[in-house]
């Protein structure tokens, strides 16, 4: 121990001599550590104790119950998960607050709980907020919903909003809510927060929703004399009641008795923060290395003075091997204090703009903080290691006298480096395969580690592969593989950088890539299509007049051009169900649908093989318009279509045929269309036709059905006006679409629905990366060219003696950046591609036999990412070559 004593009081001295280098290896650990401290206070703040979940659930109450239709085979002890056999009708029973204390015992007391969504007016026009239909100034609500300002709504005219509703409906206390159809106002009385729900949310009293039932409601909240047990809960469960208990939350039964439901989500999660906790363990060892490295070069002639009074190997590695303890003491204090502190000072923003609701308190997790202390001082030993190795071995007198022996690399390095790509790449694979993010991350630790131990042979090869290149690159080449312990680590840390970003940024692009390629769009981009069906609760459909809506979306969307459509009508159809609609072949249609649910391993492998049972259809976000009478200009409008494919389209509707948006409804040519005709006959009973049919194979495929006017009459149906399709100069605003929706609500309840295209996340993920990346990169770059500047100093000296320009320093600055940032850019450009797509693979693999199947991950290329990867080694060239004093120096030399 005295030796160790020593070492650290040696390292402590060093650290306040070497004071640039210090801060700059107590930076690169203090970072993630104040990163993970950060995420671990927020963790244990964000994570609700039982008492804490239930407040939030069911306030002050003893149960909530939920009614559903059928018998609850199964719930989860939370009761918030649940399996159930549905009854022969979709009408629950009407429950009173009577009927609900007669299932309980004698003394109980209910309260009913409603949720659901109200159309307001907003101060940009209108929109639909959330509402919970509840009595706040009951106890028994206590920790759902707070008071924070005003009274609780009591009168069914009165409202609270929770304050980023009032923000968006522009009105404070005492200001007035107004339905969409001005059917309704509420004076707002009070502000209230739900701590689960940091969101948009309208406060009524239970039965002050419009439109609805009082003795509809499903859910109610109750107090009961004794606690409510798991017995009683599977009681209530064969009266079709799903039931949440205090006492059974706080106490749950064992497992076997109930359904778990779920609970993967925060293994996923914590094996994700273990995946990049160990990363960013490798990134610091990699990019702190060669900062102890330079550290001890410059110490090596102190070092060789100690082994030349006695010193032995062994003392050298601990003297080198204390640095890395005490930096890395001192950047987990650092880190710590430093994420305590930010995580407290971020919680108010965490709550409101990442998770939407409140901690449950200020706790910071003091088992994981001690944990990641200890990753601290074991990632500065990691980075002191191979330095306090290459210390060791250092010949004293070539020390002593200020020249450097000849590096060369063990082949066996190099052979085991191999080996531990090639294992690296399996079992990342195999993690993949297996979804295992614990083993993904041990593979991607060996591959890099193997690629790491590669790195020296490589810059050796490459050196010699230098011998034809000018002075300054040449010699750049030769000090970079004689310094092959502080290079190496420092391309690996840009190379493993590089590779986590592009790899990461794989996957993202890819994930987006499949979300655009399931969707289909109903209407070219930026259309808007309109109704003119009037949909109002307990009254026949009606038509708006079509010169009304027109002029309401002409005066919202100036500039776009207005097309009238007409759709198919039948005199005694009481709702919109009168059309035509493909039928799909009997022979076609996937039988796995008609099975249980879900269905057996070996019934999803079949599903899968079928190709009846294959994904088709894809996702859209809905349209205003139903099928539309069309001729070929309406299909080249609604369809893009053009060219001979519009021709083919036009010749068909000309043969009183339709165009459709799936070939899985043709036969030979033909379509059967089911002729919805107002009766209310059984779909099975209602007359067919057969028609010529097309699906286009240009524009966007058509989700409704385009019908001839031929085709209209074998239906004997007739044309109305039923929408419109508005071409707006560009992109309708949100402030458009507001008024939009004013405009039309002036006329009555018309939907309408404007194409955005699929969702494209903004979220700046893939440029984060690529920053990172690329600052990662400059950051080992910079430390890399330092150190040969520092190495070099003996050659630069021989060189300004036999006439050297001073430009030469600038140059050989310049090309040892260009080597580390270019040589580590590119081995991880290749490694995080070919690490991503091997990931993708194996999932796509995986997921072959699953039934239904998303789409598969296509194997993309996040081109910003690589934009930013490229630049970066000529930034960090160029800053070398500016930054580097080109004046050499002259230094006195013994023999």
């Amino acid at each position: 121990m005295s030796a160790w004593r020593t070492a650290l009081r040696i390292a402590a001295r060093e650290a306040r001599r070497a004071k640039g280098r210090s801060l700059l290896v107590l930076a690169m650990i203090a970072l993630p550590v104040l990163a993970l401290s950060f995420a671990a206070v927020n963790f244990d703040m964000f994570r609700l104790t039982p008492e804490e979940e239930i407040a939030r659930s069911i306030g002050a109450a003893d149960g909530k119950l939920q009614f559903i239709s059928g018998v609850v085979n199964e719930q989860d002890f939370r009761g918030q998960g649940y399996a159930s056999t549905h009854s022969e009708t979709d009408e629950l029973p009407h429950r009173t607050a009577t009927e609900v204390q007669a299932l309980l015992p004698e003394g109980s007391r209910a309260i009913p709980y409603r949720r659901g969504s109200l159309k307001l007016r907003t101060a940009a026009g209108i929109g639909e907020l959330d509402v919970r239909g509840v009595d706040i100034a009951d106890p028994i609500t206590r920790g759902m919903v707070e008071l924070v300002d005003g009274a609780p709504p009591r009168q069914p005219t009165e409202v609270a909003l929770t304050r980023p509703a009032a923000k968006r409906l522009g009105v404070g206390l005492g200001g007035t809510v107004v339905t969409a159809d001005d059917t309704h106002r509420y004076t707002v009385v009070g502000i209230v927060e739900l701590p689960a729900e940091l969101r948009e949310i309208v406060v009524l009293p239970p039965h002050a929703l419009p439109d609805t039932d009082p003795d509809r409601t499903h859910v109610w909240l109750v107090e009961t004399p004794q606690p409510i047990d798991w017995a009683q809960i599977r009681e209530l469960n064969a009266k079709g009641v799903v039931v949440s208990s205090r006492a059974v939350w706080l106490d749950p039964p064992p497992e076997d008795e109930f359904s778990a439901g779920g609970g993967r989500g925060g293994v996923a999660a914590f094996g994700t923060a273990g995946l990049v906790a160990g990363l960013a363990v490798l990134e610091v060892v990699l990019l702190a290395g060669p900062a102890f490295a330079v550290g001890a070069r410059r110490r090596r002639r102190d070092l060789a003075l100690v082994a030349a009074n006695g010193g032995t190997s062994a003392h050298l590695r601990r003297i080198v091997l204390a640095d890395g303890v005490v930096l890395g003491l001192a950047g987990a204090v650092v880190g710590i204090v430093g994420g305590i502190a930010l995580a407290v000072l971020a919680r108010p923003l965490v709550e409101t703009y990442l998770t939407q609701s409140r901690a449950g308190g200020y706790r910071f997790f003091p088992l994981a903080l001690a944990g990641i202390a200890g990753l601290a001082v074991v990632t500065g030993l990691l980075a002191a290691l191979v330095p306090a190795f290459t210390a060791a071995r250092t010949d004293v007198v070539t020390s002593l006298t200020g020249r450097r022996g000849q590096t060369r690399t063990s082949r066996r390095w190099l052979f085991v480096g191999l080996i531990g790509v090639a294992a690296g790449a399996g079992i990342v694979g195999y993690g993949a395969w297996r979804v295992s993010s614990a083993t993904i991350l041990a593979g991607l630790i060996i591959g890099e580690l193997g690629l790491v131990l590669c790195t020296p042979a490589l810059v050796g090869l490459i050196a010699r592969l230098g011998r034809g290149l000018p002075l300054a690159p040449r010699v750049a080449l030769r000090d970079i593989a004689r310094n092959r312990a502080a290079a190496a680590p420092a391309i690996s840390a840009v190379m493993a950088a590089v590779a986590g970003s592009v790899a990461l940024g794989v996957y993202y692009t890819a994930d987006q890539a499949r979300h655009v390629a399931d969707y289909r769009p109903s209407l070219p981009h930026s259309y808007v299509g309109v109704s003119h069906v009037i949909h109002e609760p307990h009254k026949p459909v009606q038509l708006a007049p079509p010169d009304q809506v027109a002029a309401a979306v002409s005066s919202t969307l100036p500039g776009a051009r207005i097309v009238q459509l007409q759709t198919p009508y039948c005199a005694e159809a009481t709702d919109a169900s009168c059309g035509l609609y493909p039928e799909l072949p009997k022979e076609r249609e996937c039988p796995y649908w008609e099975l249980p649910q879900p269905l057996s391993r070996a019934d999803q492998r079949a599903a899968a093989a079928d190709e009846r049972c294959s994904r088709t259809g894809g996702y859209y976000y809905g349209s205003a318009i139903g099928d539309v009478i069309a001729d070929r200009e309406t299909v080249g409008l609604l369809t893009g279509a053009h060219g001979s494919d519009l021709d083919r389209a036009a010749e068909v509707l000309a043969a009183g045929g339709v165009v459709v948006g799936s070939d899985r409804y043709l036969v030979d040519g033909k379509v059967t269309l089911v002729v919805e005709d107002g009766s209310g006959r059984d779909h099975k009973a209602l007359p067919r036709i057969t028609v010529p049919g097309y699906v286009p194979s240009t524009g966007i495929r058509p989700v409704n059905t385009l019908i001839s006017s031929g085709a209209l009459a074998a239906a004997k149906l007739t044309a109305q006006p039923g929408g419109l399709v508005a071409i707006p100069t560009n992109m309708p605003s949100q402030a458009d679409q507001d008024r939009l929706h004013a405009a039309l609500t002036e006329i009555g309840p018309i939907s309408w629905a404007v194409e955005r295209g699929p969702y494209i996340s903004k979220d700046p993920f893939l440029l984060v990366l690529g920053i990172a990346a690329g600052l990662i990169t400059l950051g080992a770059a910079a430390i890399a060219t330092g150190l040969a500047a520092a190495d070099g100093r003996a050659d630069l000296s021989t060189l300004a003696a036999v006439g050297a320009s001073p430009r030469l320093r600038r140059l050989l600055s310049f090309s040892q950046s260009g080597v580390i940032a270019g040589l580590g850019s590119l081995l991880g450009v290749t490694a995080g591609l070919g690490t991503a797509f091997a990931v993708l693979f194996a999932y796509n693999q995986a997921a072959v036999d699953v039934w239904p199947a998303a789409p598969p991950y296509p194997l993309t290329v996040p081109w910003q990412s690589l934009l930013i990867v490229a630049v970066v080694p000529l930034v960090a060239m160029l800053g070398a070559g500016l930054l580097t004093r080109s004046r050499l120096p002259i230094e006195r030399r013994l023999g």
